[in-house]
């Protein structure tokens, strides 16, 4: 069907753009479904493991093939020559671009890189999803001043990231709390990264290429977020009687309160709900982590009914970012690596994008609706002839 002029929704909101059996976001009634569970049935019950064989194979895995995904995804942790050394040169980038860098080299350990055939891809988002979490590992030690620290093949795969960033095997409960976390963004609905993932692949493009196109979206503050800055808001409200006065004083000046607010949700985010437990376990382990996560409760609230006096209607509620940034301080992450540290969980749900894009095998290209100018001309010697564009503007301005 034709577009007519203005008949475009703004950013394709409201636009089916793919059929999926992959998730299901109902921002109304607060509902996230991954792979046909709801995700309160999957978070802090399965692994990631377990849920990116979900998202790949249509179903949970049996205790062989959970065993087999594991040893295979231990197995390719180590990076290649060419991506530590891109690491290495990337230092000093921010970390989603260094992630970025290193997953574009990832292709050439691949013995047929254009290869998209279902066995393919799913060696190939093997590979992806097991050196994710090297590669950030890795740039935020190099970033700190510190040597890397090989990846072990006996640890469970989120807590093989804590032990490469810390150099020391991880409390049960920090392991615990960052699988959770990885499950619970594992996937989440047709957004930016996805879809551009999903475009890249339609071209029959392959695996690391769509892939490495998903990180550039994902890096950008309209989609990746930032997380970080949650932590920079309760350190400068610093008690629970100071922040009805710093909210009110934020929003009178038009800025935006980090962690509140998405642009599908209009109640509660599903996922903050779930990193508010992990939160709360976590925050069990230290006092100082309690005294953060109990300000976090109270200006939690705090903010909810002041966006409900000053923004009335617009539905503004907790969303993911919230209950992100108190469960990666307390297991020791720096807030510039948070968005990488996302990406280790979504590229897992990525790469099952780019296989049922594959196996639809049908190129995306919607059609634009031009609104420039008509009817614009070249004199004899080149130039361009204004008064079409004038006369495009509605009349002569001579």
């Amino acid at each position: 069907m034709a577009l007519t002029s203005g008949s475009t929704p703004r950013g394709l909101d409201g636009i089916v753009a793919a059929q999926t059996r992959l998730s299901h976001v109902d921002g109304q009634a607060g509902e996230l479904i991954i792979g046909g569970y709801e995700l309160k049935q999957l978070a802090g019950r399965v692994s990631f493991e377990e849920a990116a064989h979900l998202l790949w194979r249509g179903a949970l895995p049996s205790g062989n093939e959970l065993a087999t995904l594991r040893r295979e995804i231990a197995e390719l942790r180590p990076l290649p020559a060419e991506t530590m050394h891109v690491v290495r040169s990337a230092a000093k980038a921010p970390p989603i671009d260094a992630l970025r860098m290193a997953c574009a080299t990832l292709s050439l350990d691949l013995a047929n890189p254009g290869d998209i055939a279902p066995a393919a891809d799913i060696q190939a988002a093997r590979m992806l999803t097991a050196r994710f979490p090297t590669v950030v590992a890795a740039h935020a030690r190099l970033a700190a001043g510190k040597e890397p620290i090989a990846p072990r093949a006996d640890l469970r795969h989120a807590a093989n990231l804590l032990y490469m960033v810390h150099g020391k095997e991880p409390d049960p409960i920090a392991a615990r709390a960052i699988d959770a976390y990885w499950v619970t963004v594992i996937d989440h609905g047709m957004n930016a990264s996805t879809f551009a993932a999903r475009v890249i692949a339609s071209t029959r493009a392959d695996m690391v290429s769509a892939v490495t196109g998903a990180i550039g979206a994902l890096k950008g503050p309209l989609h990746g977020g930032a997380p970080g800055p949650v932590l920079d808001m309760l350190k400068e409200i610093k008690s629970a009687d100071r922040a009805e006065a710093w909210v009110r004083n934020e929003l009178a000046a038009g800025r935006r309160i980090m962690g509140f607010g998405h642009r599908v949700y209009k109640v509660r985010d599903p996922r903050a709900a779930v990193l508010s437990n992990v939160a709360d376990e976590l925050s069990k382990a230290a006092l100082e982590d309690r005294n953060l996560f109990d300000l976090a409760r109270s200006v939690e609230q705090t903010v909810l009914k002041v966006l409900e006096d000053v923004k009335a209607g617009r539905n503004l509620r907790t969303n993911v970012e919230f209950f992100t940034a108190l469960v990666l301080q307390a297991l020791g992450l720096e807030p510039r690596s948070f968005v990488a540290t996302f990406a280790c969980g979504r590229v897992a749900g990525w790469c099952a994008h780019v296989i049922e894009q594959h196996g639809e095998d049908h190129l995306i290209r919607p059609q634009s609706e031009y609104i420039g100018p008509r009817g614009l001309k070249l004199g004899g010697d080149g130039a361009a002839i204004e008064s079409a564009a004038k006369g495009r503007r509605g009349g002569d301005e001579r």
